[in-house]
């Protein structure tokens, strides 16, 4: 809800100026449950700073909004009087396929820039984790997915960034060369700060060929060591994996799936590698299966608790362990699923948990998580659940981190309280 007292008639007449395209804001409008009183919906990086600027004069909370898949990730907004929605900016606006490079504004889908890229046989290395997620709404929450083990996440490619800054001003950071490496610091600082520092209109990354072949060997584990002991065998070995996943559910057969790409006869032996690595029970398949990045919650009824652990890559059979164990304790399904070569997994709890049976999980895979140099994250909750945990954690960098804000927030103004320690 808004919480100052504005002059709402006045702000819509000056935001009306900026961009043209402002309505009233609905209930699909929500940004976790916060309704805002405004929409706008500007086209070009101009107009959100036009937009912008009107917003600050008129002191009003701003949630930038890309397609809206991932608006309750995080915390609710303390404030969201405006939101500014980005979908009308879905454009590629270059694609040099001779330098490896693609720029598009931050609404635009990367299904989209995918289709754009392959016709020249790239790809830009980031996962579609969320379907219909958007290039801004992904760079806001660092979502990755499988193939961050082989290429990274947004921070490794992107080389180039333009945002506006809570007061209107446009900053660019980067270029559109590869090894430009100037502003690079801003680009990494606004990645994972769910809007909450400025709002990325447009952004440069670089590309990665297609692979011409590819090939997923898969092999069935029963307990959290041996899963721990394949996956070690397949990062020690030289099969250069493009990605290595673990999905389980604790009591029952876990998964280990080991991704291989690139020219034919050279993903056809690395495949037998793999397989002899994995053991008699492993199978091979051409291509990626339907459900290869989706997320443990995806197509889950109601709102299910989002976990996000991450861990040092010899710890991944105590973080098992300890999800076996309180699942056990607590009677509730827990469905892990994720990057077991880079130490990355991703939980999912039923809508219906009961919320202090959700908080015992929490804290306790949050301690193995942190003791193995990790952390734990509830990425999303229904409101009851979201009450009886602590989202974030500890947070080490948390006073740097706010003194960041400051600088580049000091009014408090873009999507408050969204992220870690109220930012």
């Amino acid at each position: 809800m808004t919480t100052l007292d504005v002059d709402l008639a006045a702000a819509r007449t000056a935001l009306s100026a900026a961009c043209g395209e402002v309505a009233d804001a609905g209930p699909a409008d929500a940004v976790d449950g916060v309704t805002p009183a405004l929409v706008a919906r500007p086209g070009s990086t101009p107009e959100v700073a036009e937009v912008l600027r009107a917003a600050a004069a008129h002191r009003l909370a701003v949630v930038p909004r890309g397609r809206g898949t991932k608006l309750t990730w995080g915390r609710p907004p303390e404030r969201a009087d405006l939101v500014v929605d980005l979908s009308r900016m879905d454009a590629v606006l270059d694609h040099a396929a001779g330098d490896l490079i693609v720029e598009a504004q931050a609404g635009t889908t990367l299904a989209e820039v995918q289709r754009t890229v392959a016709g020249a046989g790239q790809r830009l290395a980031l996962d579609e984790t969320v379907p219909g997620g958007s290039v801004g709404g992904t760079l806001a929450t660092n979502a990755s997915g499988p193939g961050r083990v082989a290429f990274g996440t947004a921070r490794d490619l992107l080389i180039g960034v333009t945002v506006v800054r809570a007061d209107g001003v446009v900053a660019k950071a980067g270029g559109r060369v590869v090894k430009n490496v100037a502003g690079y610091d801003l680009g990494k600082l606004v990645i994972g700060s769910f809007g909450t520092l400025a709002v990325v209109t447009e952004a440069v990354f670089r590309l990665h060929p297609l692979p011409a072949a590819r090939s997923v060997v898969s092999a069935p584990f029963e307990r959290p060591e041996e899963a721990q002991r394949l996956v070690q065998a397949v990062l020690q070995a030289q099969v250069v994996p493009s990605a290595v996943e673990v999905s389980w559910r604790p009591g029952g057969t876990g998964t280990v799936s080991v991704l291989l790409e690139g020219i034919e006869a050279g993903v056809e032996g690395r495949t037998a590698t793999t397989r002899q690595l994995l053991g008699e029970a492993s199978s091979a398949a051409a291509g990626l299966p339907e459900d290869w990045a989706a997320l443990p919650w995806a197509g889950r009824p109601g709102r299910p608790t989002a976990l996000k652990a991450t861990f040092a890559l010899s710890g991944l059979a105590r973080v098992l362990e300890t999800a076996r164990a309180v699942a056990a304790d607590t009677g509730l399904d827990l469905d892990l699923r994720g990057s077991a070569g880079a130490g990355v997994l991703h939980g999912a709890l039923a809508a219906d948990a009961d919320p202090a049976a959700v908080a015992r999980v929490v804290e306790r895979l949050r301690a193995e998580c942190t003791d193995v140099g990790g952390a734990l994250v509830v990425l999303d909750a229904a409101p009851e659940v979201a009450a009886a945990v602590d989202t974030w954690g500890p947070v080490p960098a948390l006073d740097l981190m706010r003194r960041v804000k400051e600088r580049f927030d000091p009014e408090r103004r873009l999507a408050p309280g969204r992220f870690v320690g109220g930012i």
